[in-house]
């Protein structure tokens, strides 16, 4: 049995609030207002908020199952034992499809966004040259090390916080309610879009490979992390709020075709709004804060997956083994972004559908195996079996949809 633990003597929650909210928010918040344009403000805020629930519950309701364990038990260690071997392999498998999705979607990206910066400074390079660039960069990171990573992304952590604020009072200053409540229409003219914004906003709530590291932090308390997730969580939610409200109240609905029809890649949504800033500073600012972004989500996401492959491949920490996992890490997302350098939306969506199963249908089925075979432990998710069931129709649905999108059966803005 797990002695209480001293709440004065664990860590404040502000240092895994930020941990949440830093892993949430990333490049990921700029196919946001891209993919709601067709439901607009409105519905899409409505479906944020309902996304944020269930994803927020998910994340308890594994945090949950986790408390059965001996801190730092991961998801490979809970769902082998809980789910047994099979449900273990297809949900490596989809934690594995995710971060490599979202490792091509983050090299596409960067290309995007440092082609777009350096034609600003009439330094003409192709998209193609700059992600590839680019990632190399990262892969050496990668390879000296989570010590150098972490040096780096606290650097890009802070360089995009401050960014982030200088540059939204100035979009905030902009805004002009007319566009931003667009009501060109009745409820249906946009309610037949909300469905395609569904897969995208859960992959834009992404953190629950951070829980096993705060369980582990914050010594198994509980209560501890529930307010952890639940603060980082409602931060990342008033952060996209300010975004899509900056985004959706400078630029026009229509506007936003243009921007999908190139394939919805970040330089053109930043080229869209340097227009509206209309000062050299500001604009600027915005390629700093998207460049910084961009490679902040980068350097987390394929961190993880090299992570999981060394795992996976058992291969070792010395310098020629993390050289072995550095080059499986990148070879397919980058092969994949010299050969499609403009999928970095349709990458989110497909990163969107194959989350359900590791942050949303898992944590529900691990937290219902887990109340039969363990006793009630010091601390639980509220709701019973309804927040189960909540978590699994949220996966359900968004299953669905995403399959109906790729079969071309959903209207499209």
């Amino acid at each position: 049995m797990d002695l209480p633990v001293s709440t004065a003597r664990l860590p404040s929650t502000l240092w895994g609030t930020l941990i949440i909210s830093g892993t949430i928010i990333g490049a990921g918040m700029f196919s946001l207002p891209v993919v709601m344009s067709g439901a607009w403000f409105l519905w899409s805020s409505a479906l944020l908020i309902v996304t944020w629930f269930c994803m927020l519950l998910s994340g308890l309701l594994y945090l949950e199952a986790s408390l059965h364990y001996p801190p730092g038990a991961s998801f490979d260690t809970i769902t082998r034992d809980l789910l047994g071997k099979g449900w273990n392999l297809m949900n490596g498998l989809s934690v594995a499809f995710v971060l490599g999705i979202l490792t091509y979607a983050y090299i596409s990206a960067s290309g995007a966004i440092i082609q777009h910066t350096l034609s600003q400074l009439s330094l003409p390079v192709s998209a193609r040259v700059a992600g590839f660039a680019f990632t190399l960069l990262v892969a050496v990171f990668i390879w000296l090390g989570t010590a150098v990573v972490s040096r780096v992304t606290l650097i890009f952590l802070g360089a995009k916080i401050i960014t982030f604020l200088i540059i939204f009072g100035g979009l905030l200053w902009h805004i002009e309610p007319v566009k931003l409540l667009d009501r060109q229409g009745d409820d249906s003219h946009y309610l037949r879009y909300i469905w395609m914004v569904i897969p995208f906003c859960l992959a834009s709530f992404g953190y629950h490979g951070n829980i096993a590291g705060l369980v582990s932090y914050y010594q198994k308390n509980g209560r501890r992390v529930c307010r952890c997730l639940v603060s980082g969580t409602l931060l990342a939610l008033v952060i996209y709020f300010i975004w899509i409200i900056g985004t959706m109240g400078n630029i026009p609905r229509p506007h936003f075709k243009v921007i999908a029809a190139q394939g919805g890649n970040i330089d053109v949504l930043v080229a869209a709004l340097s227009g509206v800033l209309q000062s050299p500073y500001l604009n600027l600012l915005l390629d700093i804060f998207s460049n910084f972004a961009v490679a902040s989500s980068f350097l987390g996401v394929s961190l993880g997956f090299f992570d999981y492959l060394a795992d996976l491949f058992r291969l070792d920490n010395s310098a020629t083994g993390r050289l072995k996992t550095t080059v499986l890490t990148f070879i397919l997302p980058l092969t994949a972004s010299l050969i499609w350098p403009n999928g970095f939306l349709l990458a989110i969506g497909y990163a969107g559908l194959a989350a359900t199963i590791w942050a949303v249908i898992t944590p529900a089925l691990l937290a219902r195996q887990a109340r039969r075979r363990f006793a009630p432990g010091d601390w639980q998710v509220r709701g019973g079996r309804a927040a189960i069931v909540l978590v699994l129709c949220f996966g359900v649905l968004n299953i669905v949809v995403s399959l109906l999108s790729y079969m071309n059966l959903l209207p499209i803005y």
